[in-house]
């Protein structure tokens, strides 16, 4: 497709909503409905549960890069998320959040200061056909990567999610996203702490860019990249957090201030670890979702490799019914898998308890997460 064409087709897509691939995903999401029958009444009618939305969210998705070197995964990529497949598709809606541009040659690399932190991803555009396969509907382009290659990275990617019809939010050119999915329609804004994306340290703007999202939608999914990173910042604090000297917001206060503004789901990630799971009146969020397939280029050690998936289920105005969080791993310098051993829900579960003490989010072993009334 020209570039011009391309242009085109972008505008289109941010200025008009379109029905995702949910109603093809419906049939599989009752089957994971078995998974926590024991929190959904057996007295609910049909009509109920065709009005229940699910909900899968994931954390941090970078593929694999081909810059500075070739650093992809093995049969360039196709398999990576074969173990998860089943699971990521299995709900209406499926989110991630894209860690790097699909570009597949070119851009403008960031600079990296010497003895910087910094690196710089690229991700080979058709890579976006293994998001699409996997189930992933709707990714947040609103993090410390969206802008490695710069412009020509930013409107590659934009383009390429619209050539594999997956929604996206969250850079100041396109600081939300509108589709349909059963009937009801959604929303999606991102944000960051990071050039060329919508601020997470400007709460009141956020609160203008939900407020007026909540007005056009039924619902209101929230992305945000924020907090600090690795094992260290494992705690929702209720502080403004800080990491090589940038602010990377008050994520509790940023959460809490967009469920008042209109949000309904709140789906957080960045600090590379999982943290707690909280409902704000009757609204859910994950603080952090941590590394979900972060190829090569990610420290995978310890808590930075558990790679939790959460389904919700949340009905058509947005509160929270029940949940899952299913446990799952990264394995050969960074490929999903599920996980046995359950360390994400041990975690999570842990996490929840330490830091929400006052908290009526249950979660058993097996990560059903229901509410004590």
């Amino acid at each position: 497709m020209a570039n011009k064409h391309k242009s085109i087709l972008v505008l289109f897509i941010l200025i008009f909503s379109f029905t995702i691939g949910c109603d093809n995903k419906q049939n599989k999401s009752s089957s994971n409905r078995d998974i926590i029958n024991d929190s959904i009444s057996s007295n609910e009618s049909q009509k109920k549960i065709n009005d229940t939305i699910s909900i899968i969210g994931v954390g941090d998705i970078m593929m694999g890069s081909n810059y500075p070197s070739n650093a992809l995964p093995p049969d360039d990529g196709e398999d990576i998320f074969s173990d998860v497949k089943d699971v990521l598709s299995d709900a209406d809606i499926t989110f991630g959040n894209l860690e790097g541009p699909l570009l597949t040659k070119g851009g403008t690399p960031k600079i990296c200061g010497p003895g910087s932190h910094c690196v710089a991803f690229r991700m080979p555009e058709h890579y976006a056909e293994y998001l699409k396969d996997a189930g992933f509907d709707i990714v947040s382009i609103a993090n410390n990567h969206a802008n490695d290659m710069g412009k020509e990275g930013r409107t590659s990617t934009h383009n390429t999610l619209v050539q594999y019809e997956i929604g996206f939010a969250g850079q100041t050119d396109c600081p939300a996203y509108t589709f349909e999915c059963k009937g009801i329609k959604f929303g999606l804004a991102a944000f960051s702490p990071s050039i060329n994306t919508c601020s997470i340290n400007d709460l009141d703007k956020a609160i203008e860019i939900v407020g007026n999202l909540a007005k056009e939608v039924d619902v209101v999914i929230v992305s945000f990249h924020g907090g600090g990173e690795g094992a260290s910042f494992q705690h929702v604090t209720g502080k403004r957090e800080y990491f090589l000297g940038e602010s990377r917001g008050n994520v509790y206060e940023f959460a809490h201030g967009l469920i008042d503004a209109g949000a309904d789901v709140i789906l957080g990630h960045g600090p590379h670890v999982p943290r707690a799971i909280e409902v704000y009146k009757g609204k859910f969020i994950a603080y952090s979702l941590g590394n979900f397939c972060t190829y090569v280029k990610f420290g995978l050690y310890g808590v930075l490799g558990i790679a939790p998936i959460v389904k919700i289920f949340i009905d058509k105005n947005g509160d929270f019914l029940n949940g899952k969080i299913i446990s799952a791993k990264q394995i050969k310098r960074g490929i999903p898998v599920l996980d046995d051993n359950n360390t994400a829900v041990k975690l999570i579960k842990k996490l929840t308890k330490e830091d929400f003490t006052k908290s009526n989010v249950l979660i058993d072993d097996e990560g059903v997460i229901t509410l004590d009334e």
